[in-house]
């Protein structure tokens, strides 16, 4: 079984958790997944049959983060 561990710090892993936890919880084929706080980081621990599972695994998760950093950007902008 193949294993990542993905860190989240900085100001996005503050709303990690709570934008993630649906994620985390999803059922993907191969696959198991856990998020936990670490002090002020987001670990999320990726357990995968094959590189394949791994890969759909991370890119599910590594979109929703890119996703809470583009939107905190996003708001850092506005007045």
């Amino acid at each position: 079984m193949l294993h990542a561990t993905l860190r989240i710090q900085g100001p996005a892993a503050k709303v990690a958790v709570p934008a993630m936890g649906p994620e985390t919880g999803r059922e993907l084929p191969r696959t198991e997944t856990s998020m936990r706080m670490d002090g002020d980081e987001v670990l999320i621990e990726v357990r995968a049959a094959d590189s394949s599972a791994m890969r759909a695994a991370l890119n599910s998760h590594l979109e929703c983060i890119r996703i809470i950093e583009d939107i905190e950007d996003l708001t850092e902008m506005k007045p």
